[in-house]
């Protein structure tokens, strides 16, 4: 047996938002071979499987009587390449920044939006991560996951993996698929999204007229460092919220009473509304409740100031969708997964 199984594992250090809970067992897997040994572990000794990336996405409210899994699989690859479109493939443990600045030192383009994003490659299409303009889905050219009920190996291309804002198939199977690699498309040639106004500013203030990937990267890294708490230094999940999607009347009604009110129109006809801004505008930006907290640059991340539990962490963001709910009739859904 290959696989390292510990008893009574402390999760401080794998979730960002450095809560104390312990895992009944823990192991990493580096390998196809450790993902199955692990699921036949944890169905021998009848325990559930709890898979982890980085940990950039969990809100851990307990302890966890389970095999807790840490995808720590390395490899990066080029699949296909013609001289211009050109697909990688990424094992699921690979650290997504690093992924993402490799693929811009080969010359290829397509990720340099997401940069800066915390978590893995594996954990990416699980929420359809996006930044600026981008998500996964539109970068996307395949992942091969494995099936936990039948043991098989299956690969999912674009259409079949459900796609939509933060969310996939993955994300309501969880129990089902276990992500082992990642295909994305990118290329040789430069096509840059640049209109979220923010990163065409700071490249403006940075006097790039004629902007390269890793320009880009670098401003979209310089704005994230400024806008978001490291989570090695202040524990958080990043944007605890997903900006709700409201219908136009809705929208049309909270802008007569705010007309700064930040909306987005969307293809099938709703509005999406910036979560920070209502965060913000119903005063809770900055506020504390012992260890747990809402940043004080940034009402869309909820922090841990060092001893708070995920219970208190958990307690806090009710208070917030409650609040939410009652002024501006908007429903806030949380991003990190519970357990």
């Amino acid at each position: 047996m290959t696989l390292q199984v510990q008893t009574q594992v402390s999760l401080k250090p794998f979730n960002s938002f450095g809560i104390d809970v312990r895992a009944r067992l823990f192991a990493e897997a580096h390998n196809d071979a450790d993902v199955r040994e692990a699921l036949a572990y944890a169905a021998g000794h009848q325990l559930p499987l709890l898979v982890i990336g980085g940990g950039s996405n969990l809100l851990l409210t307990q302890d966890i009587d389970a095999l807790v899994l840490r995808m720590a699989s390395q490899g990066i690859r080029v699949v296909q390449d013609d001289g211009i479109q050109v697909v990688v493939e990424a094992e699921a443990g690979e650290a997504w920044h690093p992924f993402v600045l490799w693929t811009l030192a080969q010359g290829f383009s397509g990720l340099e939006n997401l940069s800066l994003i915390p978590g893995t490659v594996g954990a990416a299409p699980m929420q359809n991560i996006g930044a600026y303009g981008v998500e996964i889905k539109d970068v996307f050219a395949g992942l091969t996951a494995l099936d936990r009920h039948t043991g098989e190996l299956r690969d999912f291309s674009l259409a079949e993996c459900n796609f939509a804002y933060r969310d996939s198939l993955f994300k309501h199977e969880t129990g089902r698929w276990l992500i082992l690699r990642v295909r994305f498309a990118l290329s040789r040639a430069v096509h840059l999204k640049l209109e979220y106004g923010p990163v065409q500013q700071r490249l403006t203030e940075q006097g790039i007229t004629q902007a390269s990937p890793s320009d880009v990267s670098r401003a979209i890294c310089s704005i994230r460092s400024e806008k978001l708490p490291d989570p090695a230094v202040l524990g958080n999940a990043g944007s605890f919220f997903k900006n709700p999607l409201v219908s136009q009347a809705l929208a049309a009604e909270l802008q007569l009473q705010y007309p700064d009110l930040v909306a987005y129109p969307q293809a099938d006809g709703q509005m999406k509304l910036a979560a920070g801004w209502l965060i913000d505008k119903a005063g809770w930006k900055g506020f504390r409740d012992g260890d747990a907290g809402v940043h004080r640059f940034q009402a869309l991340v909820l922090v841990n100031y060092g001893a708070a539990t995920g219970q208190d962490i958990a307690g806090l963001a009710l208070r917030i969708q409650q609040d939410i709910e009652k002024r501006f009739q908007v429903v806030l859904e949380m991003e990190p997964n519970r357990y």
